[in-house]
C-alpha cells in the first residue's frame, strides 16, 4: 500500500482510505460480522486510515468498528481514525422537524461524544464538518473546533464538501489548521477540477479525500445527469482502457484520480474483501496523462476545447 504525508498526523495515511459507510449493512448479526471481516480484510492490505460519520448507519457503523478496536484494543496506535457530523436527518430529534445542516456549538461536542463511545476511543485523530451549514458563523464554529482540541477529544480538524471560499474563511478563523477536504470527485462529478477545490488543495498542502470515486463505472452516480448515450460512450473508454491496462474498469477509475498531483486520496466503501485489495492495483498503474483526456473527452462527448 502507497501512503501519503498528511502533515500534522502522527502516521503515514494510506494513499486508499477506507470509507466505512456500508460497514453495518442491516444491522443484522450477520451484517455486522462481515463488516468486522471487511475491516479486518482491509488492515491486512495495509488500509489504516479509516472513514466514519455519526449518520453512517445511523451510529451503528460507528459501533461496528468500536467491537474490533475494543476485541484488538493493539490496533488503536497503528490507525488513523477520522469521523465527521453536521448533518441532521428529518424528524431528529423531534418528529415534524426539517433536515439540516448543523454546526451549533452543543450539537457538535455532543456528537463528537457520541462518536468517541461507539468507536470505543479517547480521540478522533481527525473531526470533519460534514456539509457546509450556510448559517455557520465562522468565528463561533471555529471556538467550538478549539475547544474539542482542548479537550483531548480531537487531535486534527478539517472539511467536507466545502468549497474552496467555505474553507478559507474557516481557516481564517482556526488556531489549527484544515488537514483535508472531503469531496464527490469521480467521472460524472469533475466540478473539484474546475471550481478552485483542488488547486487550493496544491496550494496550501490540503489532502483532498474523494468519496464516490467510482460512480458511473460500478454504480450510478449521485443525481445522475448522463443519458444512456452518455454512459454507454463513456463505458466503452473504461473497457478500453481497462483491457489495455489488464484490470477491471473501475479500478481504472481510481487510477484518473490518483494522477492528478494534488494527491487525491479516494475512499474504498466495498466491503468484499476481495474487492479491497483489488483496489490497490490502481496504484500500480503506470497511467498515462493521454488516456486521463481520452477519459474526460468520453465523458463530455468532444475534444476538449
Amino acid at each position: 500500500m502507497q501512503t501519503l504525508t498528511i502533515p500534522q498526523l502522527p502516521l503515514h495515511s494510506s494513499r486508499l482510505i477506507y470509507g466505512c459507510m456500508r460497514i453495518s449493512g442491516n444491522n443484522s448479526a450477520e451484517d455486522r460480522a462481515k463488516g468486522k471481516r471487511a475491516i479486518e480484510a482491509a488492515i491486512d492490505e495495509g488500509y489504516n486510515h479509516f472513514d466514519h460519520a455519526d449518520i453512517y448507519g445511523g451510529g451503528a457503523c460507528e459501533s461496528v468498528f468500536g467491537e474490533v478496536i475494543k476485541a484488538q484494543p493493539y490496533l488503536r496506535d497503528k490507525l488513523l481514525i477520522t469521523s465527521k457530523a453536521g448533518i441532521r436527518f428529518a424528524d431528529t430529534p423531534v418528529q415534524g422537524e426539517v433536515g439540516r445542516y448543523d454546526f451549533s456549538h452543543d450539537y457538535l461536542i455532543q456528537q463528537v461524544e457520541g462518536s468517541l463511545t461507539r468507536l470505543n476511543i479517547d480521540a478522533l485523530d481527525m473531526f470533519l464538518l460534514h456539509r457546509p451549514d450556510y448559517l455557520f458563523n465562522a468565528e463561533q464554529v471555529a471556538h467550538t473546533l478549539n475547544e474539542l482540541k482542548q479537550q483531548g477529544k480531537v487531535k486534527h480538524f478539517g472539511v467536507s464538501n466545502f468549497s474552496p471560499s467555505q474553507l478559507e474563511l474557516l481557516q481564517s478563523k482556526m488556531d489549527e489548521p484544515l488537514l483535508v477536504n472531503q469531496v464527490e470527485i469521480n467521472i460524472h462529478n469533475i466540478s473539484a477540477f474546475s471550481d478552485g477545490t483542488l488547486d487550493q488543495c496544491q496550494q496550501y498542502g490540503i489532502t483532498p479525500m474523494a468519496w464516490c470515486p467510482i460512480a458511473t463505472v460500478a454504480y450510478e452516480a449521485w443525481g445522475n445527469t448522463f443519458s444512456d448515450a452518455d454512459i454507454a460512450r463513456i463505458n466503452q473508454e473504461y473497457q478500453r482502457q481497462a483491457d489495455f491496462y489488464g484490470c477491471e474498469k473501475w479500478v481504472i477509475a481510481l487510477a484518473w484520480l490518483l494522477i492528478h498531483p494534488a494527491n487525491i486520496c479516494p475512499i474504498i466503501g466495498s466491503t468484499t474483501p476481495a474487492r479491497i485489495a483489488m483496489a490497490k492495483q490502481a496504484l500500480e498503474l503506470n497511467y498515462r496523462r493521454e488516456d486521463w483526456y481520452r477519459l474526460l473527452q468520453a465523458r463530455n462527448g468532444q475534444p476538449v476545447p
